[in-house]
């Protein structure tokens, strides 16, 4: 089936760009943010990010001996604790487009002991270099925003999983309770680039990061999405009034 003809241009953050052009401009930030990531994270969040990735692998539904991908899975978080879950007869693949932060993923999961059952490849979220039906399980954290075409995206994750399989997708999304949303704008446009300004010499990218949240589908978005790309019994909940939300959806 041919693709449509994409746009002439995207978003970047707030700005517009080239459709062409986002990718790269994307893989500039996280060259920039990688040996940082992980600190930002918790700064950015106070440590929440690690209770919103709890949750999203309580969901993933992996037994021993199955297996996992985590795509656009940086600094390696979902996929290492995947690993537990299938055990040393599973597999869990960690992939990420950008180089630097798979560099990252893939140094963790050997520190961490974890080489036996997992493998790390460079890949784009939109046509993922596996066969048809891998994977009983595939996770996306944080990572959806940031891809130029969502909907290749969901369609080649779908691709990949097995009959029953499920696709997580954890991203920020909108906030669903209207007396945060001003103390959320307040931080995210004001803190998070002085944040980043302070500990990792970038405000720019990390104003982006902010930016690109605001255009990102909301919820309800997101799920039609989902069920456009083929997915069944798409659902969702809110994290943190909304601030963060995790889609659901299976392959029939």
């Amino acid at each position: 089936m041919n693709r449509p003809t994409p746009p002439a241009e995207t978003d970047f953050g707030f700005q517009t760009v080239a459709w062409g052009d986002k990718a790269r401009k994307v893989r500039g930030v996280f060259d920039s943010v990688a040996g940082n990531y992980d600190l930002m994270n918790d700064l950015m969040s106070a440590g929440a990010h690690r209770l919103w990735k709890r949750f999203t692998l309580s969901c993933t539904r992996l037994r021993p001996g199955q297996t996992a991908l985590d795509v656009a899975g940086g600094t390696g978080d979902l996929a290492a604790g995947m690993t537990a879950q299938v055990g040393p007869e599973g597999l869990v693949v960690l992939t990420d487009i950008n180089a630097a932060m798979l560099g990252h993923g893939r140094d963790r999961l050997l520190d961490e002991g974890l080489a036996r059952n997992t493998r790390a490849a460079q890949a784009n979220a939109e046509c993922l270099p596996f066969a048809d039906a891998s994977f009983d399980c595939v996770t996306i954290g944080f990572g959806l925003r940031n891809v130029t075409d969502k909907a290749a995206a969901l369609a080649s994750m779908k691709r990949v999983l097995k009959p029953g399989g499920q696709l997580i997708v954890l991203e920020f999304s909108q906030v669903a309770v209207p007396a945060l949303r001003p103390l959320y704008d307040a931080y995210s446009f004001k803190v998070l680039p002085l944040l980043g300004k302070l500990v990792a010499g970038d405000a720019d990218s990390y104003r982006y990061l902010a930016e690109s949240i605001r255009k990102h589908p909301d919820q309800e978005t997101l799920l039609q999405m989902m069920r456009e790309a083929g997915l069944e019994d798409c659902r969702y909940h809110n994290l943190t009034g909304g601030i963060v939300a995790v889609h659901r959806g299976w392959r029939a």
